[in-house]
C-alpha cells in the first residue's frame, strides 16, 4: 500500500496533484497530513521527504518526492496515468511540465486557498498573461482531443496537474473563456475534488504566511471554512 504524504488541503496545490490522480484512477493509498508550520515545517517534512517538501510518496522501502516524479513513478506501475494515444500523451506531458515549472505570476498572486473568495484589486500584465496562456492551452487540448478532459475522454495526469487551477478560479473569480470555465466546473464536480474541498473547509489549521499570501492582492469577500 502506498503512503502519500501531503500538507494542508486548504493550501497545498502540489499535494493535490498526485492525490486527485490516485483517487480518480482508483489507486489505493494511505494519506498522511502534516500541516504547514511557518519556517519550521521544512524540518518536520524531512522526517518523510528528502527534500523537506510535499508531496512525497512511500512505496515500501522506496521514497519518491516531487509531484512530477511521483506521477512518472506511478505511470510505471499503473495504466491510465497518461493517455494511451502517443500524440495525446506527448501533448499531455508537455502541458503538465509547463504547469510544473511555469506560471510564476499566478502562483505568487493567486496562492491556493480553498476556503476564501477574494476579489483581486488588479491583474498585473504577468498574471493576465498566465491566465490567457492557461485558457489557450485548455482550449487547445479540449478541441484537439475531443474532451471532456484535456487529453481526451479520460481523466489523466495532465488534468491532475491543472486541478489546483480550478480551485484558484473559484477563489479569485478568474475570467476565462466559456469552454475553459466549463472545464473548471467539470473538475470541481469530480467526486475526488469535492472530497478534497470538503476536507479543506473542515481543517482547523491556520498558517499565517499562506493566509497573508492569499489576501495580499485583493479583498476578502467570504471565508467558507468550518474548522
Amino acid at each position: 500500500m502506498y503512503t502519500l504524504y501531503i500538507a494542508n488541503k486548504n493550501y497545498s496545490s502540489w499535494s493535490l496533484r498526485p492525490w486527485v490522480l490516485m483517487r480518480e484512477l482508483s489507486i489505493a493509498f494511505e494519506e498522511s497530513i502534516s500541516p504547514f508550520n511557518g519556517s519550521a515545517h521544512g524540518e518536520a517534512f524531512r522526517a518523510f521527504s528528502p527534500s523537506g517538501k510535499v508531496p512525497c510518496l512511500q512505496d515500501g522501502a522506496w521514497v519518491v518526492w516531487d509531484s512530477l516524479a511521483i506521477t512518472e513513478y506511478l505511470a510505471e506501475q499503473h495504466n491510465g496515468i497518461w493517455p494511451a494515444d502517443p500524440m495525446a500523451r506527448a501533448w499531455a506531458r508537455c502541458a503538465a511540465a509547463e504547469m510544473h515549472s511555469g506560471f510564476a505570476a499566478l502562483r505568487e498572486q493567486c496562492s491556493m486557498h480553498c476556503g476564501f473568495r477574494i476579489r483581486l484589486n488588479e491583474l498585473s500584465p504577468a498574471l493576465q498573461g498566465d491566465i490567457e496562456r492557461i485558457d489557450a492551452l485548455w482550449r487547445e487540448g479540449l478541441q484537439r482531443f475531443g474532451g471532456p478532459f484535456l487529453a481526451g475522454a479520460q481523466f489523466t495526469a495532465v488534468d491532475a496537474f491543472y486541478a489546483p487551477i480550478a480551485f484558484r478560479v473559484q477563489t479569485y473569480g478568474l475570467a476565462l473563456s466559456a469552454q475553459s470555465l466549463a472545464y473548471v466546473s467539470r473538475l470541481l464536480e469530480l467526486e475526488s475534488m469535492r472530497e478534497w474541498y470538503a476536507a479543506a473547509l473542515k481543517e482547523p489549521w491556520r498558517e499565517q504566511p499562506h493566509e497573508a499570501a492569499a489576501l495580499k492582492g485583493g479583498v476578502l469577500l467570504q471565508d467558507y471554512r468550518l474548522g
